[in-house]
């Protein structure tokens, strides 16, 4: 009788722990969701709402330099857009420089953060100078560059050349678009440096000694080892850099001026704001641009990375 008795006295206890457990994680995670809630906010309140009156603008017809002749456009600034062909040429120019900065960054972050992950004498001294490129203000990496590396007469590139008999090249009219990309490699490859060492630095140790101890030399384990664990790494470092690049401006109006193929979709906006004085139409091109930049970074995180995969590159 006591044994019967105790039965349902068990369970109803068990169901009572477990409700009390249930409510305890209900209100753990509705303290967690309140301490979103400020920095969503504000996430909001920056981003979003400056986004809302970009459209809004878009949908307008003006020119600052007929400020009474302002009105409803409906869809004709975005029709405006798809037919110039300054679009199609900017977006073209877009994908080549960020495409091709975001691949070698990636590409020699990488392999800086395989020496930097080794013990050496002067490691952290080495790893504080990589950083540094990342830390320079765009504006004024453009400046060092244009004028101290890439001059025609003074720069240290042609120094460089001369030394070994090559004339000097007028690095910025002839080969724009390489000194673009030049450039925003030497600026974002720390950034790539610093997200792959990190992962490089989360290995588990354990794997790496027994694939040793199996015989696996340097090239297979870090084929079959290091860059299956590196993938995710490697998707955050691309799909961050190519919404930072694809957003550039500095060093296109500073060296450039959009020349050579380098007028890319944000230096398009300048000229179309600042220049030609079409609000609504540079609006437009905003618009448009955060679209390519969704497309892109959806791109890079679905089929960019598809040889990379758990069980390794042999594949």
């Amino acid at each position: 009788m006591t044994v019967l008795m105790s039965a349902p006295t068990t369970r109803r206890r068990a169901r009572s722990a477990g409700s009390a457990a249930k409510q305890s994680r209900r209100s753990s995670l509705a303290v967690s969701r309140a301490m979103l809630w400020p920095a969503l906010a504000t996430s909001i309140v920056l981003t979003q709402i400056p986004f809302v009156v970009t459209i809004f603008y878009s949908l307008q017809n003006w020119n600052l330099l007929r400020p009474g002749d302002r009105g409803f456009a409906g869809l004709d600034n975005y029709v405006s857009v798809l037919r110039d062909g300054s679009f199609l040429s900017s977006l073209g120019a877009t994908v080549a420089v960020t495409g091709s900065s975001v691949v070698l960054s990636t590409v020699l972050g990488l392999l800086f953060a395989v020496l930097l992950d080794r013990n050496f004498r002067g490691r952290g001294l080495a790893r504080t100078l990589m950083i540094t490129p990342f830390l320079v203000m765009p504006a004024a990496a453009a400046l060092v560059w244009k004028w101290s590396i890439l001059d025609a007469t003074t720069g240290m590139a042609n120094w460089a050349l001369g030394l070994v008999g090559i004339p000097p090249v007028a690095w910025n009219t002839d080969v724009p678009i390489v000194t673009i990309i030049a450039v925003l490699t030497w600026q974002y490859t720390p950034f790539a440096m610093l997200i792959l060492l990190a992962g490089l630095q989360a290995q588990n140790k354990d794997v790496l000694e027994a694939a040793a101890v199996d015989g696996a030399g340097p090239l297979r384990t870090f084929g079959w080892i290091t860059l299956p664990h590196l993938r995710q790494y490697v998707e955050i470092a691309v799909l961050l850099a190519s919404i930072m690049l694809l957003q550039v401006f500095d060093p296109i109006a500073i060296m450039t001026r959009g020349t050579g193929g380098t007028k890319t979709l944000s230096y398009l906006l300048y000229e179309r704001a600042f220049v030609g004085l079409e609000v609504g139409e540079a609006a437009a091109y905003g618009v448009m641009t955060v679209l390519v930049t969704i497309v892109v970074a959806t791109v890079a995180l679905r089929t960019l990375f598809k040889v990379f995969s758990t069980e390794g590159l042999g594949r």
